[in-house]
């Protein structure tokens, strides 16, 4: 049994949050909900979840977690404002965890210093900010690049869950090479008669 940990605040995307919390639950894994604060309920942007994370992200360590999952809304662009919490992110990376992000999450990974040199997707917003911190931004459902698992949206959820769930099961997925500009075929000699 493997111990993820998702992060929140105000304004998560309530779906974002939800399914692959419930896939882990119904995997056999523990889920544990950290926040800027322990015991402060934080609401989706939706207001269909209402979510009071149990530890306060300074009292905690990647190390005690197996993986790491990030939901979108708003809510990474309210983490990434919080030191401790682009540490504990970064503690997942530099430990070759599982970090899933998805939607708008990816904001934490370029405030983590973690997007330089990856392959991710992100919503469509993202794109720029990625491409100015140095990933590679494709257009996909699920993008796994190593340790880091990321998805467009919540129409990508089953894709993304199975992403993580696969990862814990199996390790990290290969690093993927950031695709090279299409090379132009070398002349061939002429032809001796």
């Amino acid at each position: 049994m493997a111990r993820i940990a998702f992060i929140l605040a105000d304004d998560f995307e309530d779906a974002e949050f939800r399914v692959p919390y419930e896939h882990v639950l119904k995997a056999g894994h523990e889920a544990v909900i950290i926040g800027l604060e322990a015991g402060e309920p934080v609401t989706g942007k939706k207001g269909e979840e209402v979510i009071t994370p149990e530890k306060a992200v300074r009292n905690v360590s990647s190390r005690e977690f197996d993986a790491l999952v990030i939901p979108g809304g708003y809510s990474p662009d309210h983490l990434r404002m919080d030191i401790d919490m682009v540490g504990f992110v970064r503690g997942f990376f530099r430990a070759d965890k599982p970090l899933a992000a998805i939607c708008h999450a990816p904001w934490m990974l370029v405030e983590a210093g973690i997007a330089e040199g990856r392959t991710l997707t992100s919503w469509p917003s993202l794109k720029t900010d990625l491409i100015n911190a140095g990933a590679h931004w494709v257009d996909r459902e699920v993008v796994e690049d190593g340790n880091v698992i990321t998805s467009r949206n919540p129409g990508d959820l089953l894709a993304f869950s199975e992403a993580l769930l696969r990862q814990l099961e199996h390790g990290s997925a290969q690093r993927l090479d950031v695709p090279l500009a299409p090379v132009a075929p070398a002349e061939q000699p002429p032809a001796i008669h």
